[in-house]
């Protein structure tokens, strides 16, 4: 398996960084909508950190990943299989665009998670290492406010994942092609 990116594929690195970023953004959803339902005490605490520190990976790899884009550029993608179409130039941008949502979103749902943490006057545990005190006191209002932010952006973050993925099964299924097959890992090349 080569680490670096080819022509034709992603290379291990980022195809890490997209699937642990895929697991990390599934189980803070989860725990997102699910969390109220834990048992109070120690099992919904434990839910709120892990889905805290989910959001937090989320961020790092995010970061990382966009890093990694700078010294190691994505394959190019190939719509040979639209032919000289106008429809291509339409698709490419759509991908473009829809990859550009999901980096922003990829950022600003977990940012959307810190600041209703110290909204509701709460500190921030950095990975269990550190603990960021609120700066600012807590304002029910305006915490309430950023939970449906923080919830819709969540939501928005999964709809356009779920796209992203529905548009690289339809290139898989019904173009014939190989853009899903590129960041799968072990997959022929």
């Amino acid at each position: 398996m080569q680490i670096f990116n080819s022509a034709t594929r992603y290379g291990l690195i980022a195809q890490c960084l997209h699937w642990t970023a895929v697991a990390l953004v599934l189980l803070a959803w989860t725990l997102g909508m699910l969390g109220d339902e834990l048992p109070r005490g120690a099992s919904r605490a434990l839910g709120l950190y892990i889905h805290a520190t989910a959001g937090l990976l989320v961020i790092a790899l995010t970061v990382l990943r966009l890093l990694w884009r700078l010294v190691d550029p994505s394959p190019p993608a190939d719509w040979t299989y639209f032919g000289e179409w106008l429809f291509a130039d339409w698709i490419g941008l759509g991908a473009k665009l829809a990859h550009l949502a999901l980096y922003v979103l990829l950022l600003a749902v977990p940012i959307a998670g810190i600041v209703l943490q110290f909204a509701r006057g709460d500190s921030l545990s950095i990975f269990g290492i550190v603990d960021i005190a609120s700066p600012w006191p807590r304002d029910r209002a305006f915490a309430e406010g950023v939970k449906e932010a923080h919830e819709l952006l969540a939501h928005g973050l999964l709809a356009v994942g779920g796209l992203h993925a529905a548009a690289a099964l339809v290139h898989h299924w019904v173009f014939g092609d190989r853009t899903l097959a590129r960041m799968i890992p072990g997959a022929k090349p």
